[in-house]
């Protein structure tokens, strides 16, 4: 038996179809649940998943960056409550880094209309003329991503559009993303030892 010459495009299509569809029924079961409609609400179902804990975590940082379900550093600030300052940190570095190359290998392969899908019409029109830029771009992209404020997840998604390798957003991302996940963590901690005090 042969396989047909497209098999592995066809696999990793359904492969593709099968991660976001499961994606998507947590991100619908979780707001459901009310698990992402506190930090509190989050902490808990966190804190109760025993030792599946870490992974669900990072699967739930992952999946904040393609569906925004509650802002990026609340769910850093949760990390760093149930797990602590340092575990929290990798925890969420992972997640997010994994996140984030995802949305832009999906905005690659997909286009426009996968990412029209992810991110509202408002933030797509704003953001999308930073194509305009050029190789501007990539500066801007790369100083974006070290800042907390930075809308990072629609940036990966329209980064994905551009002629930036995956190779190039890999390394800003794991270059870029400690920063700014080590700041909440920190705060976390201070925070913590502040009200222990």
């Amino acid at each position: 038996m042969t396989l047909p010459k497209n098999f592995i495009s066809i696999l990793s299509k359904v492969l593709t179809i099968i991660v976001l569809a499961a994606c998507a029924v947590f991100a619908v079961w979780g707001y459901r649940a009310g698990i992402f409609k506190s930090l509190d609400a989050l902490q808990t179902f966190i804190a109760g998943t025993g030792l599946w804990g870490p992974l669900i975590f990072m699967l739930i940082q992952a999946l904040q960056v393609i569906i925004p379900m509650l802002p990026g550093f609340v769910t850093c600030i949760a990390g760093a409550a149930v797990f602590g300052p340092i575990a929290g940190f990798f925890y969420s570095y992972i997640g997010v880094c994994i996140g984030s190359i995802a949305a832009f290998c999906l905005a690659r392969k997909y286009g426009v209309s996968i990412v029209r899908r992810f991110i509202s019409e408002a933030k797509y029109e704003k953001y999308i003329t930073w194509l305009e830029k050029g190789r501007k771009f990539d500066i801007i992209f790369i100083l974006a991503i070290f800042l907390p404020t930075a809308p990072d997840d629609v940036l990966c998604f329209i980064a994905g559009l551009t002629k930036m390798s995956l190779k190039k957003l890999t390394v800003i991302i794991l270059l870029g993303k400690p920063f700014v996940i080590a700041l909440y963590s920190a705060g976390t901690a201070g925070a913590t030892q502040l009200l222990n005090i």
